[in-house]
């Protein structure tokens, strides 16, 4: 890391200091999570130009890391509790948090970035499912019908509404499919902190009640499954894999919420 780049608070520490602050944002604030948020999807972007058979998931990082050191930024997953890379990329049967490494690309994966970008002390956090070379058509619809979940949900949001209209809206359209909706990993609230503590559930939890204000900044990253929504993590204690090794796909967005819907911050 360039030495220039200011690093989130987290770096070189076990866990983040927990965010105390509002969820509701300054205007302010919300001006710098436009730029960390077009940082994060352009550096998405240019690591999946790179995206085919033969390719490492290491060679995506290293773009990834490349592009957002080059604009000023730090890599907020870098030292995150310990993640040791610039971007999760999450092939197949993996639905988070997968750590780049010498894994080669095949034809016919699919692969999972997850991107996010801190620079003037705030996080835009993003990610995307790209398909590698010729995909089954399973996989294709899978991904295709993951996006169009966060579209929808994305949709629902309105200030005065619950929060839990999010997963109601994916949930529902998963089901048409007969698509597992995972649970443990959620959205989440985000600003000068990675992750504010604000859950954002992708399926219809009575508990979400958080009413949705403007000003409100936070993600909608919803991970739909083949078949089931259970896992297993891998001992790296990051990886998490579907219980019965069919595929996955999640799309993500970090949003702010106006006066009348949302404004997508991480648009490239």
């Amino acid at each position: 890391m360039p030495g220039n780049i200011r690093r989130p608070e987290y770096v070189g520490k076990p866990a983040p200091t927990p965010y105390s602050g509002p969820e509701v944002q300054t205007p302010e604030t919300v001006e710098l999570m436009r730029t960390a948020g077009r940082i994060a999807a352009r550096a998405m972007a240019e690591a999946a130009k790179a995206i085919a058979p033969g390719v490492t998931t290491d060679e995506l990082d290293r773009i990834a890391h490349a592009y957002m050191c080059d604009h000023g930024a730090y890599p907020s997953t870098l030292g995150y509790r310990g993640f040791p890379k610039s971007l999760c990329s999450s092939v197949n049967e993996v639905i988070c948090h997968g750590i780049p490494d010498s894994t080669v690309l095949k034809d016919g994966d699919i692969v999972n970035l997850d991107v996010t970008a801190y620079i003037g002390g705030v996080h835009g956090d993003n990610n995307a499912t790209y398909l590698v070379g010729d995909v089954d058509e399973e996989s294709r619809l899978l991904v295709e019908r993951t996006r169009e979940s966060l579209n929808r949900a994305i949709k629902a949001v309105k200030p005065g509404r619950q929060i839990n209209i999010i997963g109601r809206v994916i949930e529902s359209y998963a089901k048409r499919f007969g698509y597992g909706v995972v649970r443990d990993f959620t959205g989440h609230g985000i600003n000068s902190s990675f992750h504010s503590g604000l859950i954002v559930p992708h399926y219809d939890s009575p508990h979400a009640t958080t009413v949705i204000q403007p000003g409100m900044t936070f993600t909608i990253e919803p991970m739909l499954t083949l078949g089931t929504h259970e896992y297993d993590m891998w001992d790296d204690g990051w990886t998490v894999v579907t219980k019965d090794r069919r595929r996955t796909a999640q799309f993500e967005h970090t949003l702010v919420v106006t006066e009348t819907g949302t404004e997508i911050l991480t648009l490239p």
